[in-house]
């Protein structure tokens, strides 16, 4: 059991009122003692094939028991936003099991079932479009296991430049739930991380085969050291260099241009057989359905002799995931943003952490003074704080408008907030005060958060993953928002019989990226399709004609189009239903009751995942191995540390409020507490972290014990009762006097760890 003494200074809280403590991220505590079981994880690597516009992607996870007990191994890790993910192999030596797709709970029913009974098992789970979460049960000394998962995703080139992301680790959460509320896939934001700096436990190496089919002008890798060499004129192959194999501490980044310029524009189309693999082995008999997908370059940008007046509302990040190199970032960008203002636009700044606050009361004209002036703001911040999004958008929602003005929201944040679909909410619900765009900033950021943004406010996600591209980026963003380049959209099908397509309405285009149309389709692969619109003040159309175009790749159309499906239906589904498995006839009646509208779209991604073998929110894949490897030995439980993004600092885990616990061998964190607002005048903000001293390399004020810091000391005083226990601690506690010489008061949590003995095991 665990028991918690809470100490304030200046004040004893009483022990059986403990406040509700949130999720949080930690760091690992590394021990020195040669029993401790090793973290298991110890490669990790992608081959991607890139054929045309079509990634498919293998993802192999070797897991290596080197430690003397059996082992799960729990690893949290990102995917990408586009990714359709349809298979999951797990080998065992020589032994190659086929993962299935079942429903979210019972899948982990029959993994948990699996663990118990010893049999070495696997558990795909998808927390997040982007974040999924691996489990591998039973790993026995010695044993080296591999899980392979395979994922398909298109590539939507932007301005004539293709992009492929693969993105590496997941960054710390900020989550605001506590621990007693969170929901079983909100788990996994408690999660220990390396320190600032250290590189990965674990090896990575990546491989790409790029076939375009058409010349390629240019590649280029500008996240990561790469030997890049061509096959072709259409062809390369791309492949980390051996120093990089340390590397898997932010999102690899490949990019390519076709030469002139050109995009791969038209109709590809995919007719199932009978009878449809899904996966690798896996099959399910149904009548055979036919998949097309439109890919149409819209007009080029046009040019109006007068652009409305603008008020651009500035949302900043300045919380302490963003100190140090993503905050230098952001201040780099918002100087090419705000200065490319004009003079008759208007505009403002909120800061954003813990709490917020508008640089001024209302809009200011964009003069040089004003521009100076906030730049100078902007300039001072350091990074502290906790990431609030959610009162930020509220309260820039509710800032008083200019009239006659048309406004433009930008949120610029490394996005390390477990709160994504509550601000998709709320954007949606005021599109019609303002359109809105997102950046990302960093090495590894939240790009579900930036592109979910964006998408449902009818704006453009933009990423800054290095200063050299702050300007490039921000010229792109001030062309965009001067003049959308397609509006009001039609499709129209000229004998293509066409259904189930999506989205069923196109939004306004504001890149020169393609217009995407997935669907269905019935009958005979011909007539044409139309697209139409306006483009400044002139009309635009274009016809496609329907040719027979069924590449063998072009199979990943009917994942695709699912993945689609499954993404438009989940982004408008509201956090009030909470459906994790196969619920009971009650619990629909009352999901049905409260809010049909969510049951329907649940189950509808239920169904669309079991039919294509895709992993969704409801959906898990898991493998199980017939052979009871572990029958009496017990199991112990590890979570894989995960390096921070590049550039991220320990700010962005908050506060040590927790001291070592042996048996768990980590150091735990919260959230950091809600400040003052800042009165942005010369006003120097002091941001000071009270740690609890667990090893050498954590540099911060320590408050200590002045007498006894053994654990034979405090056992004794524990022993003799809790209240002499709390009074001893009270009276020893030493707190260092550049935290007293600035009146710093704080909160510190104690935790011990009681054996079943009664006896203190660590603390």
């Amino acid at each position: 059991m665990l028991l918690c003494l809470f100490v304030l200074v200046g004040q004893v809280l009483p022990a059986q009122t403990p406040p509700d403590r949130t999720l949080s991220p930690y760091f690992l505590v590394k021990s020195k003692d040669k029993q401790t079981d090793r973290m298991p994880l110890k490669h990790t690597a992608a081959q991607v094939n890139i054929a045309g516009v079509i990634a498919n992607v293998i993802v192999q996870q070797v897991y290596v028991n080197e430690g003397k007990n059996p082992l799960e191994a729990i690893y949290v890790f990102p995917g990408s936003t586009r990714a359709a993910v349809y298979a999951m192999t797990m080998t065992i030596g020589e032994r190659k099991l086929v993962a299935r797709i079942e429903e979210r709970k019972k899948a982990r029913e029959q993994y948990e079932a699996a663990k118990e009974e010893g049999k070495t098992a696997s558990l795909l789970e998808q927390q997040n479009p982007n974040v999924f979460q691996m489990n591998v049960a039973n790993i026995l000394p010695g044993d080296s296991i591999t899980v392979e998962l395979r994922y398909t995703e298109l590539l939507e080139p932007t301005e004539g430049t293709y992009e492929f992301v693969y993105p590496t680790v997941v960054g710390p959460r900020y989550s605001e739930t506590p621990e007693t509320q969170a929901l079983p896939h909100e788990q996994w934001v408690a999660n220990p991380y390396l320190h600032e700096g250290e590189n990965p436990n674990y090896t990575f190496g990546l491989q790409t085969t790029l076939t375009a089919g058409m010349p390629i002008q240019d590649i280029t890798c500008p996240s990561h050291e790469a030997d890049i060499r061509f096959t072709g004129r259409s062809a390369a192959q791309i492949a980390l260099k051996a120093s990089e194999k340390y590397r898997g501490n932010k999102d690899f980044i490949l990019k390519y241009r076709l030469s002139g310029g050109q995009i791969q524009s038209g109709v590809l189309l995919y007719e199932e057989e009978a009878a449809v693999a899904s996966g690798d082995e896996k099959s399910y008999a149904g009548g055979a359905e036919k998949f097309f997908l439109v890919m149409l370059q819209p007009p080029k940008l046009p040019t109006l002799e007068q652009i409305p007046p603008r008020e651009y509302v500035f949302i900043v990040d300045v919380s302490g995931s963003m100190h140090g190199f993503p905050l230098e970032l952001t201040k780099s960008l918002m100087r090419d943003l705000i200065g490319k203002l004009r003079p008759s636009d208007r505009f403002n700044v909120m800061l954003f952490e813990s709490s917020n606050q508008m640089l001024s009361p209302e809009s200011m004209p964009a003069t040089a003074a004003n521009l100076e002036k906030a730049l100078r703001v902007i300039d001072q911040q350091q990074g502290s704080g906790g990431t609030r999004l959610l009162p930020a958008l509220e309260n820039a929602f509710a800032f008083k408008e200019t009239r006659a003005f048309s406004r433009t929201f930008v949120v610029i944040t490394d996005g390390y907030v477990t709160v994504e679909r509550e601000a998709f909410d709320l954007i949606r619900n005021r599109l019609n005060e303002a359109n809105l765009f997102a950046f990302g900033i960093g090495s590894s950021v939240n790009r579900f958060l930036i592109e979910g943004m964006a998408r449902v406010g009818m704006g453009e996600p933009f990423f800054v993953t290095q200063a050299s591209e702050a300007a490039g980026v921000s010229a792109r963003f001030h062309q965009y928002i001067s003049q959308p380049v397609l509006t009001n959209i039609q499709v129209k099908f000229n004998g293509f019989e066409a259904y189930d397509i999506a989205p069923q309405a196109v939004p306004d285009v504001f890149a020169q990226r393609p217009i995407l149309i997935y669907g269905k389709y019935r009958g005979e692969a011909k007539g044409s399709i139309t697209i139409s619109g306006l483009s400044g003040q002139n009309t635009y159309s274009e016809t496609i004609a329907i040719t027979k175009n069924t590449a063998e790749n072009n199979q990943a159309l009917r994942y695709l189009w699912a993945r689609k499906k499954i993404q438009l239906l989940d982004d408008y589904n509201r956090l009030s239903v909470s459906y994790w498995g196969n619920p009971s006839e009650a619990e629909v009646v009352q999901m049905v009751e409260s809010n049909p509208d969510n049951a329907q779209r649940v189950r509808e991604v239920i169904e669309l995942g079991l039919k294509y073998n895709l992993l969704t929110a409801y959906t898990s894949f898991v493998a199980i191995d017939t052979e009871v490897r572990n029958p009496d030995r017990p199991l112990s439980t590890v979570k894989q540390p995960l390096p921070l993004p590049e550039g991220v600092s320990d700010r962005a885990l908050g506060e040590v409020v927790y001291s070592k616990t042996a048996s768990r061998g980590v150091m735990k964190l919260a959230p950091p507490r809600a400040e003052k607002p800042k009165k942005y005048a010369h006003e120097e903000a002091i941001s000071v972290d009270l740690d609890v001293e667990v090893q050498e390399e954590v540099p911060v004020l320590v408050p200590t014990l002045a007498e006894a810091d053994s654990l034979i000391s405090i056992e004794a005083h524990y022993k003799a009762g809790e209240a002499n226990l709390l009074a001893f601690i009270q009276q020893n506690l030493v707190y260092p006097a550049s935290a007293r010489k600035k009146g710093i008061q704080g909160e510190v949590i104690v935790e011990f760890t009681i054996d079943a003995q009664g006896n203190l095991s660590g603390f």
